[in-house]
């Protein structure tokens, strides 16, 4: 009785920062697969993580704050610049998305060069740490989530549009340092690839896809050690697979 209570003391929380992960990152998946921006997701998510090991450098991670502050300007500072050239440069957007990402990731690395924990740093960062989420962590994505989808919901398509890429610098910031940016790319585009040609509720499948896919990893990481944000994006991807699988055993678009 013991295992299991402290069991879902851990899964419990876990589950809901995915739930709430989630929460934002099927709509504005969805806006991506629309713009057909792919990799901008792990564009701004490196940048994300670059403004934390930045923090990290100038000694700073004695102070959240001061942290969550240097790395939401630097996933604002990377979105604003990937809007102006999507504006500028449609043709090669992509490709510019991919330098961004690239500069941003050999940026890490030479930021944590010579650091001693560099290497678990930069893990934590790409694998996050949604297993070991805190009850403070959970708070304030909450009310990131709620803020972002307050705002999506109110937004007409055209401001939408204008406001983009700014709720989608802070989405991925929010959620980067808790699941990491394997798992920040995989729950923005897997489950809206998924249902892209569904037509009845796609956005509540995606969520649902997602949900499943999040609770039976996070169960499966932690019954055989392994790492939970990794399993996690290998269960998103099967569960997107079986319910390709299942639509077309049942020959429907729904």
């Amino acid at each position: 009785m013991n295992d299991l209570a402290t069991s879902f003391a851990i899964i419990g929380p876990a589950f809901f920062a995915g739930l709430l992960v989630l929460a934002t990152h099927v709509p504005l998946g969805r806006e991506v697969l629309k713009r057909g921006i792919i990799f901008l997701d792990i564009a701004i998510a490196q940048i994300a993580a670059l403004g934390v090991i930045l923090a990290t450098a100038l000694d700073l991670h004695d102070s959240p704050f001061a942290v969550q502050l240097i790395a939401v300007a630097s996933a604002l500072a990377g979105a604003l610049i990937l809007h102006h050239t999507e504006r500028r440069f449609p043709a090669i957007q992509e490709a510019l998305i991919g330098t961004v990402f690239v500069l941003a990731a050999t940026g890490a690395l030479l930021l944590l060069a010579n650091n001693p924990h560099g290497a678990e740093h930069l893990t934590d960062l790409l694998s996050g740490q949604i297993l070991w989420v805190s009850r403070g962590q959970l708070l304030a994505l909450t009310a990131v989530t709620v803020s972002i989808l307050i705002a999506w919901r109110l937004l007409s398509p055209v401001m939408r549009q204008r406001f983009f890429y700014p709720l989608f610098a802070v989405a991925i910031t929010a959620s980067v340092q808790l699941v990491g940016i394997y798992l920040v790319f995989s729950s923005l585009i897997i489950p809206a690839l998924a249902m892209r040609t569904t037509q009845a509720n796609p956005v509540m499948k995606a969520y649902s896809l997602g949900a499943i896919a999040f609770g039976l990893g996070v169960f499966a990481s932690q019954m055989f050690d392994l790492p939970t944000g990794p399993v996690i994006v290998w269960m998103l991807a099967a569960t997107a697979v079986a319910f390709t699988v299942l639509r077309k055993v049942f020959n429907t678009s729904v």
